[in-house]
């Protein structure tokens, strides 16, 4: 029988190296960079606002580097509370506002959120008279800014566009990571720097005391803590995405704040007669190594975009706590009709605090006192959230442990120790 013909067997062609991966685009890897942004760092770059750039940049000009080891302190109390919320939101499914409501009575609650009221509305206040100042460094009347800007952030949220904008106003206020670089360029005193970075050199006298206060309130807004709980249950973060979004959370705190210490650092360097800022323009010097001329604009831009940002976030914040509390629908994927109380709850404060800041004033003092305020205020709602997270009830097995409620404790003690301090120096100087 005669055998089938076979075809020769053809050799393996050789494997050469595999082909390189195409480079993603530049459009692709800003999408990833916009996409890993969770609420944990939006909370906290909105935390570096106009109110908040105005303070540091104060603090280095008044001072020079002497509020640095205070930063240090501020920045291990944010981590510590913004980690709380975030897991408050997590595995509870809840914003800070329905867990008030839940675990205290009527009255605690209600002081809770008349506090988060009072210093949310100076906020927004404060945001809307960045947004002006921002623009007035381009020669835009405060007359026509503030009316634009209003009725574009009241759009954006009611019309469901917010998300998109979030991201945009983000990538604006990104600009002030030029600080770090011109913080270096600006040869600033390093060996000076690092000893008030790593040992305190406080004075002991209110005006210092009251800007320690302001670093406090624009550092540990307490917008941001009913924020980040609330968007990360919103978003439907849930005990298994958790060490993802602790991450975040922890990351966000910790850059921003490193970035505030740069701003510090980079206006001391700049501005060499110690003393309040008395315009934005003053405070944009700090940006010149990077910018030279242009230092001006640049410095307009990242206000912008950092004051559009928290003009948004602020209202929206209070907005949540209270819908949250009262059980009313909230959401900025609902329409007017579905959740009445949270969209107008937003769409007030965002008119009040626009036609508050249109009154003629000095928009850096304005800036400067708002987070005074706030300085007063956090203690009082960083009390609820160190209980909350304290609570087995709330957390189970997830609650605050031994070591973390210990610094937990400290924290917010020596905020209200401080806040405390000048209170009576208030009372003082009246009586």
């Amino acid at each position: 029988m005669t055998e089938p013909v076979r075809a020769p067997v053809q050799p393996a062609p050789t494997e050469g190296p595999p082909a390189p991966r195409p480079r993603p685009s530049l459009r692709r890897r800003v999408v990833l960079l916009l996409a890993f942004m969770g609420p944990g760092i939006i909370a906290a770059n909105a935390g570096n606002d106009a109110g908040g750039i105005a303070t540091y940049a104060s603090a280095g000009a008044q001072y020079g580097y002497r509020t640095l080891f205070a930063m240090v302190l501020v920045t291990v109390a944010l981590v510590v509370v913004q980690e709380m919320c975030a897991r408050l939101g997590a595995y509870t499914g809840e914003g800070l506002g329905a867990l008030i409501r839940e675990q205290f009575s009527i009255r605690v609650t209600a002081f809770a959120l008349l506090a988060l009221v009072v210093a949310n509305v100076g906020l927004v206040v404060s945001e809307f008279a960045g947004i002006a100042a921002a623009l007035e460094l381009l020669h835009v009347s405060r007359y026509v800014s503030i009316p634009i800007a209003a009725v574009a952030i009241w759009v954006l949220v009611v019309f469901g566009s917010y998300k998109y904008a979030e991201r945009l106003f983000l990538v604006l206020s990104l600009v002030f990571f030029a600080y770090p670089v011109s913080a270096l360029l600006s040869h600033p005193d390093l060996a000076q720097a690092g000893a008030q970075l790593v040992y305190p050199h406080f004075l002991l006298t209110k005006d210092f005391l009251l800007l320690v206060v302001a670093l406090i309130g624009t550092t540990i807004t307490p917008y941001m803590q009913f924020y980040v709980a609330a968007a990360v249950a919103d978003r439907g973060i849930g005990p298994a995405d958790y060490p993802s979004e602790k991450l975040d959370t922890i990351a966000g705190s910790i850059f921003c704040n490193v970035i505030s210490m740069f701003i510090i650092i980079a206006t001391a360097a700049a501005i060499k007669v110690r003393g309040p800022l008395e315009s934005a323009k003053q405070a944009a010097q700090a940006l010149t190594p990077v910018a030279g001329r242009f230092a001006t604009q640049l410095f307009a831009i990242g206000l912008l975009g950092a004051s559009a940002l928290a003009a948004a976030v602020v209202p929206l914040s209070t907005a949540y706590a209270i819908s949250e509390a009262t059980g009313a629908e909230r959401s900025v994927s609902k329409s007017f009709r579905q959740a009445p109380l949270f969209l107008g709850l937003f769409s007030g404060q965002v008119f009040v605090g626009a036609a508050i800041a249109l009154i003629p004033g000095n928009l850096i003092t304005l800036l400067v006192q708002a987070q005074i305020l706030n300085g007063l205020i956090t203690p009082i709602l960083l009390s609820y959230v160190l209980v909350l997270a304290n609570r087995r009830s709330v957390l189970g097995e997830a609650a605050n442990g031994r070591i973390f409620r210990a610094v937990a404790t400290i924290s917010v003690v020596a905020v209200a120790i401080l806040s405390l301090t000048v209170l009576v120096q208030f009372a003082v100087d009246l009586w």
